[in-house]
């Protein structure tokens, strides 16, 4: 892919983000143009985003060696493996913490005396954030 398409996809995606947040913003507020505009940004951005896909994959790349290709392929799988435990287990730990913290605030403002136990299982929470790094540590230690 040429450094002039590489450019102009880059030029695209910021404007299919950029233009319809300043229409709105040039607007007058009310919910139906902030969904009129979330939807026309939505539409614009995997629009383009299906179009430079189209062109990153269309076929011309060309490999030295298939050892090496499945090798950079297997470590490429890894690095995506390591991303996904992190960002879903911080994910899942985000939910979590939410609801034991709410909560949590609410037993506090009743009864002050369960502050500690109320700490635990927001603890607890934030702990599978902390398992999900240390196994994305693992894999990316097996690369």
């Amino acid at each position: 892919m040429s450094l002039l398409v590489k450019i102009t996809l880059a030029a695209a995606l910021l404007l299919s983000i950029a233009v319809p947040f300043g229409v709105f913003a040039a607007g007058e507020r009310s919910k139906g143009r902030y969904k009129k505009a979330l939807g026309v940004n939505v539409v614009l951005f995997f629009g383009v985003l299906a179009v430079s896909t189209i062109l990153m994959f269309n076929g011309q790349a060309q490999a030295a060696e298939a050892a090496s290709e499945a090798a950079s392929s297997a470590a490429g799988l890894g690095y995506i493996g390591a991303a996904l435990s992190t960002g879903l287990s911080c994910i899942g730990g985000g939910i979590a913490v939410s609801a034991a913290a709410s909560a949590a605030l609410g037993a506090i403002s009743e009864d002050s005396s369960i502050l500690g136990k109320s700490l635990i299982f927001v603890g607890l929470a934030e702990g599978v954030c902390l398992y999900g790094l240390i196994i994305s540590f693992m894999i990316l230690g097996q690369l």
